[in-house]
């Protein structure tokens, strides 16, 4: 597991690391160089909520065929509106069932812990389209105990089920884009995102001290606060030592933009003298929808995705990325309500389940860092 380091000595190196990197791309390797270990199994992982949501026979095949891409971690939410039906009662049946399955494909989880139910958000009586953060930000540290005790390391979860290859979640993603104004109502606030943060980490860490606590995937979008004036003002508000992993959501347009981003947190990780390892817990580019900067052919996206993902695995070591979620697993349609937009495009799925020539992209890229499963 990646452990932050913190000091001036520590900030500095990272910046040297991260500099030093990316004038190496600038000369044309493209970050294309030969790597001696290959990461951890985990490190390439897949969103797949259609697969999620839809039990039996096509969960089943859809996550033979994830798994046989070279995934080993699949990034999901944990609807805390749909486990915590009634105040201190909790469903998890389903959740049960989707965490059985990626045991016994070996698939490692990332879970999101998002959207409060009514009785424990802050949305007001009408309130605008959009995930309110919970009034209490201790509520969603008692909510992170609830599923350390289900699927943590000492987890129920593993008790019950003995059969089953025992992956416990160590690691553990608080919230999603806050830094978008549809996933903070009350207008993007780094400080009250880190009370929620440290707030959430503590519960979960009451049961499993050694959890590795997550950012929200934090996107560079102009709907909402930019990246980097996110990330310092979370800095400002005290935001170290309440986190381990730093989380990215990159849609970048190619791997040079994509590793920008990657520096440009860790740059200010470093003037704050602190050395997290970065997670890019979104990317991707649409093959179809809205026009978009990320909309591309069928052929480009393929392209982008090997060439990013290489470049992202091969400075790994440099700048501490600690794994890479490709968004998405296959195309959908909006939901009920919801608009079109580019990240329904995304897969490497069509709608019908045709494979675009990006599966065999994400194969190849596995097959060359060794993780393709025996």
């Amino acid at each position: 597991m990646w452990r932050r380091a913190r000091g001036p000595l520590a900030g500095a190196a990272a910046l040297a690391a991260c500099l030093a990197v990316l004038a190496a791309l600038s000369g044309g390797s493209g970050g294309e160089t030969d790597t001696d270990e290959r990461p951890d199994r985990a490190f390439l992982g897949l969103v797949a909520e259609d697969a999620f949501g839809k039990p039996g026979a096509y969960r089943r095949d859809n996550l033979d065929r994830l798994r046989a891409t070279g995934a080993g971690l699949v990034r999901q939410t944990f609807d805390w509106a749909r486990i915590e039906r009634a105040p201190g009662r909790y469903k998890l049946a389903f959740y049960d069932e989707y965490v059985a399955a990626l045991a016994a494909r070996h698939l490692r989880l990332l879970p999101i812990l998002f959207n409060p139910p009514r009785f424990r958000s802050r949305a007001p009586a009408n309130p605008v389209r959009g995930t309110y953060p919970p009034r209490r930000p201790a509520d969603m540290g008692e909510f992170g105990a609830v599923l350390a005790r289900r699927y943590g390391p000492r987890g129920t979860f593993w008790e019950e089920h003995p059969g089953l290859p025992r992956l416990p979640v160590r690691s553990w993603q608080i919230w999603n884009e806050p830094n978008l104004h549809v996933y903070w109502p009350t207008g993007p606030d780094a400080g009250e995102y880190v009370t929620l943060l440290r707030a959430t980490g503590r519960g979960i860490r009451r049961v499993n001290p050694g959890a590795e606590i997550v950012t929200a995937g934090l996107p560079d979008s102009a709907r909402g606060v930019p990246l980097r004036e996110y990330v310092a003002d979370m800095y400002a508000a005290g935001a170290a030592g309440a986190f381990d992993v730093l989380a990215v959501n990159l849609f970048g347009r190619d791997a040079r933009e994509t590793l920008e981003g990657v520096k440009a947190v860790r740059e200010v990780a470093a003037a704050s003298r602190d050395n997290p390892a970065v997670w890019v817990t979104e990317l991707g580019w649409a093959t179809g929808g809205p026009p978009s900067a990320f909309l591309v052919g069928e052929g480009r996206q393929a392209k982008l995705l090997e060439r990013t993902v290489l470049a992202l695995a091969r400075t790994r070591e440099e700048l501490r990325i600690r794994g890479v979620v490709y968004f998405n697993w296959r195309d959908s349609v909006p939901y009920a309500g919801g608009v079109d937009f580019f990240g329904l495009h995304t897969g490497l799925l069509r709608r019908a389940g045709h494979a675009k020539p990006a599966l065999s992209a994400y194969k190849r890229l596995a097959k060359t860092l060794g993780l393709l499963p025996d």
